[in-house]
């Protein structure tokens, strides 16, 4: 055994291990790439799985969709003959009522009752009297709570509504037809907003609603060529950015009314909507102008944009509010409001009135919060207190703000050698009103500007009453005029001088009416324009 050993060479025995060291490590690495491989392959056998399951349900989908509309579609078939015998004894039921109105002597503008707007309205519809009914309907805008009540119930008399409507907005709509002499071209957006809206219910079918509008071919073709040539101003006038908040609404309400929405101007209406989505109708419209599947890119718009409120209302209306939850909205729209508040009180170069107007923006955006938390019912989630408080402190200091700081005596004139008062100049009294006086110009004493922007004019230069050496008074006094509300210095004879100068009260008037100059905003609030909820 010895001798058998000791004949293997010690490099037989490493070379042996080596060896065996190589075999183990081709070993574990075959035993690695296998895995690899399998988890690779199982990998995609999930992925394939996956991707199988989505197509088999997207077809579900398509299937259930199909059936839907196919359902939808025989459904409108079978209604055809209903609806068109419907609007046609509707039809006859009107044109004998116009006839009816026509033929009686009687009218219910000639009656008594001059404030029957529903029955005016009614019997220019009868009629078909379209110049008479846009003139009342502009005449009544204060009234408008009950023309949007009493429209649509006026509206259904017309023998052919949509011809009565088109004709009717025709004045202002696409193009304004009135002219140079109209005071304001563009103040009659909301007249034409309401008839439409209004006329709306009336187009519905009694069966399928808005689904299907009884608007007749002749009818969309003109509503159509009607839109096109507004598009067409539009362009020549410089685009979007050129339209007008009434104009663009009319429009995009005019489209959806007449049931005229084309596939191929889905991008014209979003860069509408979106241009205009602080509007409270647009939302709406914009599921009415089939953008439902662009509604998440439109709010992620408005979010990036700073319009968190508006993103808000349009989540809401589109069912997205899971996607898109309302609450960091709020907040980051707080935030956004109180940086500017904040960098102009930093800022040591910020006028009053910057700080003033940072301060009232701020306190717009809270009322704005505060209306949107009402208007989604979002206070469990967001508590009004705090917003609440933190107007209340704005408030606070708007009206710490307003009040007159404290002058007094204090605010003497003085010489810069001496220390003494600065004796009045002479009030020129010659005919050109103009006078040149050796000694340095008076003080003015301006106050800081406080959270308003404009203020009434500064008072006129200070009356002394007791102005000397005058050429037409001579060695007298002019006559005296004491403001009851001045305060007067202390009588110092000026000891530099070489001219002796009489003792002369100086009286200061009010501070230029800073005190009266706020009068519009006695209630303590800032006039506040609704930006957001209209």
């Amino acid at each position: 055994m010895g001798s058998a050993a000791a004949a293997i060479p010690s490099s037989l025995v490493q070379e042996s291990f080596e060896e065996l060291e190589r075999q183990r490590e081709l070993i574990t690495s075959c035993t690695l790439l296998w895995k690899e491989l399998s988890d690779h392959f199982s990998s995609l056998e999930r992925d394939l799985q996956l991707k199988s399951e989505s197509l088999r349900s997207k077809r579900q989908s398509l299937d259930l969709s199909t059936q839907r509309s196919l359902a939808s579609l025989h459904h409108r078939e079978l209604s055809i003959d209903g609806a068109v015998d419907l609007a046609l004894a509707k039809v006859n039921e009107r044109r004998d009522a116009a006839l009816l109105a026509l033929s009686s002597p009687a009218s219910p503008l000639d009656s008594n009752n001059g404030n029957d707007l529903p029955g005016k309205l009614r019997s220019f519809c009868t009629t078909m009297d379209s110049d008479a009914f846009w003139e009342l309907v502009v005449s009544k805008r204060k009234e408008v709570e009950l023309l949007r009540s009493e429209l649509p119930l006026a509206l259904a008399n017309c023998i052919d509504p949509p011809k009565f409507v088109m004709d009717a907005i025709f004045k202002v709509f696409p193009v304004d037809h009135r002219g140079t002499a109209a005071k304001s071209p563009n103040d009659l957006g909301w007249a034409c907003v309401l008839i439409l809206e209004s006329l709306v219910p009336v187009l519905s079918d009694p069966e399928l609603g808005t689904a299907r509008l009884l608007v007749t071919r002749s009818m969309r073709e003109r509503a159509s060529e009607m839109a096109d040539a507004w598009k067409e101003g539009l362009e020549q006038r410089g685009g979007i950015e050129s339209a007008k908040p009434p104009d663009a609404h009319t429009f995009l309400q005019h489209v959806v009314t007449f049931g005229i929405a084309a596939r191929e101007d889905r991008d014209f209406y979003r860069r509408l909507v979106v241009s205009f989505a602080w509007r409270r109708q647009m939302p709406k419209l914009a599921l009415s102008l089939g953008l439902e599947d662009r509604m998440a890119d439109i709010i992620e718009e408005l979010i990036s944009k700073g319009q968190q409120l508006d993103a808000i209302n349009f989540a809401y209306e589109a069912a997205l509010q899971d996607k898109f939850p309302p609450v960091p909205l709020l907040k980051s729209f707080l935030k956004d409001s109180k940086k500017g508040t904040s960098s102009s009180s930093e800022d040591r170069n910020s006028s009053g009135q910057a700080v003033g107007n940072g301060s009232r923006k701020e306190q717009s955006a809270l009322r704005a919060v505060m209306k949107c938390i009402e208007d989604h019912k979002l206070e469990a989630e967001f508590p009004l207190e705090d917003l609440q408080k933190r107007f209340e402190n704005l408030e606070k200091a708007k009206v710490e703000k307003k009040k007159p700081s404290g002058g007094g005596p204090a605010n003497k004139r003085t010489r810069a050698n001496n220390g003494g008062p600065m004796p009045p100049a002479k009030a020129g009294r010659l005919t050109n009103n103009a006078y040149v006086s050796s000694f340095p110009a008076a003080t003015t004493f301006v106050r800081s500007p406080s959270a308003h922007t404009t203020y009434p004019a500064a008072a006129p230069p200070y009356p002394y009453d007791r102005p000397t050496g005058h050429g037409v008074y001579g060695s007298r006094s002019p006559p005296t005029v004491r403001d009851p509300y001045a305060f007067s210095t202390e009588e110092v004879a000026p000891a530099a001088l070489g001219a002796s100068y009489p003792p002369a009260p100086m009286n200061y008037p009010a501070y230029g009416g800073y005190n009266n100059g706020l009068a519009g905003y006695s209630n303590g609030l800032a006039p506040y324009q609704q930006a957001y909820y209209r």
